[in-house]
């Protein structure tokens, strides 16, 4: 698929959800997605986006991008990320990073263990949650207590929103929040921007997204992006099919053979990806005559 056939850049690509939300030119565009999406008692007036070292080293080709990493004017801390396909482990990998912004936080000598709070916010590409609510597309997790039923604490927040949920038509659009998903549902679909989209804001936004305002460089870097992009679906498209024809586990096996071979998992990645030991997956791979 060739971009210069659409106005827009596709939101759900590496490059396209960092154009619009990970830059800091950009980063009024980040923080008003924050605020729609979040509801804060003190809305979110600045960002400082901090350093992907950070957080656990990650690979583009995991299918899943840590996006942004950024902390706030009272020190809360976000983690922004676009996962593209289901994985396995997907909410214990959310908890995992979330303690990365937590642990960084102590304190060397006196302390209280005071500590600020730390959202995560998943944009999801697909239905992640099998649920007789079809409707329900955002997902607000916190600690409670399953006795009282009230929140324990307050300051870890993990926002998962499955965008193939979200249906709403550019006519039943009520608050910020419904037009932000609608522009990264549709973005790829659009010609011209819509009125229902008005505002600076979404004024940047598109312009942000244009393809005819980027540099050769830019481009290039989009196409790649894109190219990905499909080749992912492609690669689990392949296992599904390869799944049903010839059982699920050897679909399984080699799409992550595939994913090793061309470098984009190791050996310990593509095992916890289908929830088996490195030991087992070498089995797997010589039993179907997958060699490395």
């Amino acid at each position: 698929m060739e971009a210069t056939k659409f106005r827009f850049i596709n939101p759900f690509t590496d490059f396209g959800f960092k154009k619009i939300f990970g830059e800091e030119y950009n980063k009024d565009l980040l923080i008003d997605f924050l605020n729609s999406i979040l509801n804060l008692a003190s809305p979110i007036v600045d960002v400082t986006y901090g350093s992907q070292e950070k957080l656990p080293p990650t690979i583009e080709d995991r299918k899943s991008i840590v996006d942004i990493y950024c902390e706030s004017q009272d020190g809360s801390k976000f983690i922004v990320e676009m996962q593209k396909t289901k994985q396995l482990y997907f909410k214990d990998r959310s908890l995992l990073y979330a303690s990365f912004p937590i642990v960084q936080q102590a304190k060397k000598g006196k302390w209280n263990y005071k500590l600020s709070p730390v959202y995560v916010i998943a944009v999801l590409d697909f239905e992640y949650e099998d649920e007789s609510d079809s409707n329900k597309y955002i997902h607000d997790v916190r600690l409670f207590d399953v006795v009282s039923n009230k929140v324990f604490y307050d300051k870890l927040i993990l926002l998962y929103i499955e965008m193939p949920r979200f249906r709403k038509k550019l006519e039943e659009l009520e608050t910020n929040e419904d037009r932000w998903l609608y522009f990264l549902k549709n973005l790829p679909d659009m010609d011209e921007r819509p009125a229902e989209l008005s505002g600076k804001i979404f004024e940047k936004a598109f312009e942000q997204a244009e393809i005819a305002n980027y540099t050769k460089d830019e481009y290039n870097a989009y196409i790649a992006s894109l190219d990905y992009y499909w080749c992912n679906y492609a690669d689990m498209d392949t296992a599904r099919q390869e799944g049903i024809k010839e059982g699920i586990k050897e679909g399984e096996y080699k799409t992550v053979y595939s994913f090793v071979k061309k470098g984009r998992m190791t050996i310990e990645e593509a095992a916890s990806d289908i929830g088996i030991t490195v030991e087992q997956l070498l089995e797997g791979f010589k039993k179907y005559n997958l060699v490395l």
